[in-house]
């Protein structure tokens, strides 16, 4: 008995614009599939709307699956270079018969439609049924697919079912438009054969597709892959995601400041589950997925679930990836870290990552870190510098002073001071914060004190106790 052929999964979008979270779903569904069988990942762009297929739109592409880490398993192809082997295959169709020169004006083709309709079935037209060759100079026309006119195509999807169509509401569809350029089904399904498709995992917007490309592949005498159609993303609000959802595109996901593992595991899970394992490695979902395992209905995008699986990989993540991935945040928000800053956000990532959702929440937490002096103290926290409060503030300097710099000595020295004054640490601590974070966040007062270190520490209490009047 020979080996089954080996799993050949495809990404196949058209380049439009940026890579969508739904299509970015997709190319990790048909990835982890790949992977999971042992078999290949391919990528294919579908750039033959010309007008729209930008070389920006292309790259857009590129840097969302790269950034997702979703790397095709051999060269891209692009569907436009394959016009001719399409044109190719519209030939072997219409050398056999199951395919037809249509001569329709715009005129006939509204009243072929409107004619199909009140008979009850999908546009046939009057020139399927024409001799071979009669009316070859008759000008302008398409090329149309003779699809059966009755009985039923069958479709075995992996996630849907058994779906069954009538062959009466499949139209003649058109193969090469007039001006000679192949149409969407005709070259989805030369380019599948070709690359060696053997599984179609896409959305499930293309299902009634799926009828139409699996009558092509059978006229051709091609064996027909397997088709997987996958539910949409809707918004936390079951609608369909929107802009009003919020983020849609990958790239916006990723200056959201969510990690490409965090949101590889938040997609897997989105549709698909393994038992009730929220968190996995890219290890683990390959060797588990199974496209069979696909639920039928839409997934909703939560945002609270994504957040929490974002801040266990940012917990996970290495501290001096970390720290260079939130320079990053400070740069493009217009304050590029010098190498001595760098360095000072190099110690406190350890301790701001236990805390952070997303790489701009670790930014906002490291914010004081990088405060010009004098700072500015926000009016709520200021108002905790009262004459009492500086007083007891001036003498805790004193102690600071001669502390050992490390954070427990520091928060010791802050508990010990406390209680010589005969007072609360929430005597101190909100007038101590206020002087050294002018209110942004930090951590714990020692750790903060820490980060700091003592010349920025003791300057940043100077200049507070130098407001009093």
């Amino acid at each position: 008995m020979s080996d089954p052929k080996p799993v050949v999964t495809r990404f196949a979008p058209s380049p439009t614009g940026s890579l969508h979270i739904g299509g970015a779903r997709t190319a990790l569904f048909n990835y982890l599939y790949a992977k999971h069988t042992g078999g290949k990942f391919l990528l294919r762009i579908e750039d033959t709307d010309r007008a729209r297929s930008t070389d920006a739109a292309v790259k857009a592409i590129f840097d969302g699956l790269d950034w997702m880490g979703l790397k095709p398993d051999g060269e891209v192809t692009f569907q436009y270079a394959g016009m001719e082997r399409h044109k190719g295959v519209v030939d072997q169709l219409l050398a056999s018969g199951r395919a037809y020169r249509c001569y329709m004006s715009a005129d006939e083709l509204d009243a072929a439609r409107e004619k199909a309709r009140a008979d009850g079935h999908a546009l046939r037209s009057p020139w399927r049924d024409r001799e071979p060759g009669e009316g070859s100079n008759l000008g302008p026309h398409v090329i149309r697919f003779a699809g059966p006119k009755d009985g039923e195509t069958m479709i075995d999807d992996l996630v849907q079912g058994r779906v069954v169509f009538a062959n009466k509401d499949l139209d003649d569809l058109v193969l090469l438009r007039t001006d000679g350029a192949p149409t969407y089904n005709l070259a989805v399904v030369a380019d599948d054969h070709d690359m060696g498709v053997t599984h179609i995992i896409r959305g499930d917007d293309h299902l009634n597709n799926a009828a139409r490309q699996a009558l092509i592949y059978q006229a051709l005498g091609w064996e027909l892959p397997a088709f997987a159609h996958i539910p949409l993303i809707h918004g936390p609000d079951g609608a369909k995601l929107s802009k009003r959802h919020g983020a849609q595109a990958v790239g916006e996901f990723a200056d959201m400041g969510y990690l490409p593992e965090a949101l590889r595991n938040y997609l897997a899970r989105l549709g698909w589950s393994h038992g009730d394992d929220e968190l996995f490695s890219d290890e683990q979902a390959a060797a588990w997925f199974d496209i069979k395992d696909v639920n039928k209905g839409a997934a909703r995008l939560d945002w609270d679930k994504l957040n929490s699986v974002n801040a266990h990989y940012i917990k996970a993540a290495d501290d001096e990836r970390l720290t260079g991935l939130v320079a990053e945040v400070f740069a493009a928000r217009g304050s590029a870290l010098a190498p001595a800053r760098l360095e000072r956000l190099g110690a406190a990532i350890p301790f701001l990552k236990e805390r952070g959702k997303t790489l701009l929440e670790l930014a906002d937490q490291a914010g004081f870190l990088f405060l010009s002096r004098p700072i500015d103290i926000a009016e709520k926290p200021a108002g905790q510098l009262t004459p009492e409060a500086m007083d007891r503030m001036a003498r805790l300097r004193i102690q600071l002073e001669t502390a050992d710099w490390a954070a427990p000595d520091l928060e010791a020295a802050i508990k010990s001071f406390a209680e010589t004054e005969g007072v609360g640490l929430g005597k101190i601590g909100p007038p101590l914060r206020a002087a050294l974070t002018g209110g942004l966040p930090s951590p714990d007062l020692g750790r903060t004190l820490d980060l700091l270190g003592r010349e920025e520490s003791l300057g940043r209490i100077d200049d507070a106790l130098s407001r009093r009047a």
